[in-house]
């Protein structure tokens, strides 16, 4: 593989610069999809791409790609890096952006080289991968691989009212390419690891081979609003406290189960909401993960039961509706096994790892032979301002990419 090294101080800077624009006046980082510092932030990252000699192209739901490519490789399929520059609300700022700034300079460094890959490299900052603004998340990829039609994810409605394609003409980020327009030959993307296993054991690098099952669901419980003082206990109808019960039966069967299966409240919210009325409603969000796709679906299967049953015994009324379901993902063999070899090579440790987050890797991997690698997270915190990785890890894990990108590109 390729000894050349990425230039360390334009990946930190640009990281660094890329985590100021959205920030609000108490310093707080937010660049959800469609909004002004999403637009800022794209106007940063084409910028970088066209400085770079790479060909900027934006399809209908605004992916944006870095194309590099020449007459003698134009008519074959790219290596695809990348991954997404939104963020969630008050975020850290390598989430996403490490993996598309990382891509942008593994090219970087391969021009300046003046290497000739045999096939076209080209980086992708997806549209909405968080879904904090707009649902699903993972909207971008999820279109770009055929999974949600563009008509469909832009006429969504986001958390403010506004329309994702609306918003998208707004920004100037509508493109006219139709999405899937570039198939990859293959994908790879560089992400922080938003969890503690790297660092509590002392591994730079994962070899990312497979990655989670998502269900989500929101679940609506109906009662009776009535006094909180004149009202027995006996003769209520509590949506709140049939809410607390389904809590309770996930925490409990998740953190008994001999399994790697976890399950998350993270929503809640109660009518009429008075600190003196019994909770006529509770609406909540239920989200489960686990590898093994039957195992996902007897947690689903479940929980079902257990709101049929409880409904029964609570009096309440309960109704359920799916938000996203994404099947569990394997990773292409060939390209783990390229990673091992890149960090062995740099005499570099590496684990291979389950990823617990839903990425857009899990997207293009319908289309095209995809994976992940890792680098640690300090402490395991991402979503939040505190989420940091050593400059070391960062340089360490987008030279491995810099080694898989050659390799791939010489196929």
């Amino acid at each position: 593989m390729t000894t050349l090294s990425i230039d360390a101080e334009r990946l930190l800077g640009r990281l660094r610069i890329l985590g100021q624009i959205g920030r609000d006046g108490n310093g707080k980082l937010a660049r959800l999809a469609g909004s002004d510092a999403d637009k800022a932030g794209r106007d940063a990252l084409a910028s970088w791409l066209r400085d770079t000699g790479l060909e900027v192209a934006i399809d209908r739901i605004g992916n944006i790609f870095g194309i590099w490519q020449d007459e003698a490789n134009a008519e074959k399929s790219p290596v695809l890096l990348g991954s997404h520059i939104d963020t969630v609300i008050d975020a850290g700022i390598y989430d996403g952006c490490y993996g598309v700034i990382a891509g942008l300079e593994a090219i970087a460094t391969l021009k300046a080289a003046g290497y000739v890959p045999a096939r076209p490299i080209a980086v992708a900052a997806f549209t909405n991968e968080e879904g904090v603004r707009y649902a699903p998340d993972m909207m971008g990829s999820l279109v770009y691989a055929g999974g949600l039609s563009v008509e469909e994810a832009l006429a969504t409605i986001g958390t403010d009212g506004t329309v994702l394609g609306a918003e998208l003409e707004r920004i100037g980020y509508a493109g006219s390419l139709e999405p899937g327009f570039l198939k990859p030959h293959t994908y790879i993307e560089l992400h922080i690891e938003q969890g503690p296993v790297l660092e509590r054991e002392g591994v730079p690098i994962g070899a990312v081979e497979n990655l989670q099952g998502i269900s989500w669901q929101r679940i609506t419980i109906d009662g009776d609003a009535n006094h909180a003082g004149t009202t027995p206990m006996s003769m209520r109808r509590d949506a709140g406290h049939a809410a607390a019960r389904v809590v309770t039966f996930l925490q409990d069967r998740a953190r008994n189960a001999n399994a790697p299966t976890v399950a998350t409240v993270g929503c809640m919210s109660f009518e009429p909401n008075a600190i003196n009325v019994i909770p006529s409603r509770a609406i909540f969000t239920v989200d489960l993960r686990d590898p093994d796709e039957g195992r996902l679906q007897a947690e689903e299967a479940a929980l079902a039961t257990y709101l049929n049953e409880l409904a029964a015994a609570e009096k309440v009324k309960i109704s359920v509706e799916r938000l996203a379901r994404f099947e569990p993902v394997t990773f292409d063999r060939n390209i783990v096994r390229l990673v091992e070899d890149a960090a062995r090579e740099r005499e570099l440790a590496s684990k291979r790892m389950t990823s617990g987050a839903g990425h857009d890797a899990q997207m293009i991997a319908r289309i095209a032979p995809s994976a992940m690698i890792f680098v640690p997270s300090i402490g395991g915190i991402s979503h939040n301002p505190r989420e940091r990785t050593a400059d070391a890890d960062l340089v360490a894990g987008t030279n491995i990419l810099l080694d898989v990108v050659t390799r791939l590109a010489a196929q």
